[in-house]
């Protein structure tokens, strides 16, 4: 980039949205992912404030061939968002408006840079209801599409994919085109919105975004159901979803919990058995969730449930699921990386169970939960072993060495099982290098063939799914 260049693109967004300082665009060099060695820092970073800037700096980039890397709120896991390349970040902090939230239509407009909790707070305002929740709140929605986020609710409402309805994008070359609207259905030529939501930032980037909203259930109720072993708890997980569509369905060990509750001094409603399942039901009225949670109690009790707790208010239901969603914050300073292997839901206990044979085998910890109601099952794999109860460090040469075992046998054991080996997280740098263990060589091809339309000088957010 030279520097006349450089000043050019300065001028576009003016000297409030730019950083050139290596010092102060440090923190757009990485994400979430723990290891930082996949880090850069960029040339350059631009923050527009308008889809109009964003064509300029991509028209521009794109005659120059300077790699621009957009990026959302960075809580990605994989390294989607580094700039593994250099050039620009493109940065859509500074489009953070609601534009209209559409009561008649349910259907929400706002730019990229809106946070899940701004858009989730504006749409209980309105007195509507958005299902999806990945999980960290200050991930933005562009983001979130750019990897179609999903989270522990997809089983009843499906991933983010299930509620964009319309987009306005960016081409590499600097056009602002419109995909979709407030539709429910079109059948108008190829569906460039849908290839859109999961694209990782590689084909264009999104600016704004059409949500589909809902009206908020009347009830919502919470059941922890602890069972003796993995095995009877996973197995019950088809008979309950044969019976009851539930909101949530997650498997947790009670190890886990116990070092979630430990770090945020609450208590989990039971202390009983090995394996816990976490079911979250919502109905519309209080008759059909007491019709709700009882076919679920007694089909788990049936199937070897040891008993089943209910978290029937608001505080015991807050409780519940805080002390589940900080679990990774409870084991973070361990954690190297959180696989989000997703197969059929009935291959999870047999995943599950190559899991448990690998720590053996290692002697390294690798706790597990995840989503047992649509089969995306997080390994953590640590830095740590655990003996007497304590965890005990493992030297760095043992843990990478571990690492890249664990990846490469887990990432082959779904795949053999019909799964991919993300089903929420993405591809991004980290899972480059496994991503034709997992689809042919013809279908990388055509993948490879749709970035070159889109993109024919490959600036976009470049080596990110494949090289």
């Amino acid at each position: 980039m030279d520097a006349e260049t450089r000043e050019l693109l300065i001028e576009i967004v003016g000297p409030a949205g730019a950083l050139a300082d290596p010092e102060k665009m440090a923190d757009y060099g990485h994400d979430e992912f723990s290891l930082r060695d996949i880090g850069r820092l960029p040339d350059l970073v631009l923050k527009p404030s308008s889809p109009f800037q964003v064509a300029a700096i991509l028209e521009i980039a794109s005659e120059a061939g300077i790699p621009v890397t957009p990026r959302g709120g960075a809580t990605g896991l994989c390294g989607g968002c580094v700039p593994s390349a250099g050039g620009i970040v493109l940065s859509l902090e500074r489009m953070n408006r609601i534009l209209e939230i559409d009561a008649a239509n349910q259907m929400a407009w706002v730019e990229a840079g809106v946070t899940l909790k701004e858009l989730e707070t504006a749409v209980e305002d309105a007195g509507f209801y958005f299902p999806p929740h990945p999980g960290e709140e200050s991930a933005m929605i562009g983001g979130m599409i750019a990897t179609n986020a999903g989270g522990s609710r997809a089983v009843k409402y499906g991933v983010l994919r299930n509620y964009v309805r319309g987009l306005e994008i960016v081409t590499a070359a600097g056009d602002i085109l419109t995909l979709g609207g407030k539709l429910i259905k079109s059948s108008t030529g190829y569906n460039l919105l849908q290839l859109m939501i999961g694209s990782e930032g590689t084909l264009a980037v999104v600016t704004k975004a059409v949500i589909q909203v809902m009206s908020k259930p009347a009830a919502m109720r919470t059941l922890v159901i602890p069972f003796a072993g993995l095995a009877a708890a996973i197995e019950t997980v088809p008979r309950i979803l044969a019976a009851v569509v539930p909101l949530a369905l997650e498997f947790v060990p009670l190890e886990v919990i116990r070092i979630s509750e430990a770090h945020l001094d609450r208590r989990w409603p039971c202390s009983v058995g090995e394996t816990h399942l976490m079911v979250i039901l919502d109905a519309e009225s209080e008759a059909e969730m007491d019709r709700a949670s009882e076919t679920v109690a007694e089909i788990a009790l049936a199937h070897g449930a040891l008993d089943v707790f209910v978290a029937d208010t608001p505080a015991k239901q807050d409780n519940v699921l805080e002390i589940r969603s900080k679990i990774y914050d409870a084991i973070k300073r361990d954690t190297i990386e959180i696989l989000d292997v997703c197969v059929p839901r009935a291959a999870v206990a047999a995943h599950v169970m190559k899991v448990r044979e690998l720590e053996a085998r290692t002697g390294v910890w690798l706790p597990t939960f995840g989503h047992a109601g649509d089969g995306n099952v997080h390994t953590h794999v640590m830095k740590c072993r655990i003996e007497g109860g304590r965890r005990v460090p493992v030297p760095e040469a043992e843990w990478r060495e571990t690492l890249e075992r664990v990846r490469t046998e887990l990432y082959a054991d779904g795949a053999a099982r019909g799964g991919v080996i993300s089903g929420e997280h993405g591809i991004g740098l980290v899972k480059k290098p496994y991503l034709e263990g997992c689809l042919s060589p013809e279908h990388i091809a055509l993948m490879k063939g749709i970035k070159k339309v889109f993109d024919p000088r490959g600036i976009l957010n470049p080596g990110k799914v494949f090289d």
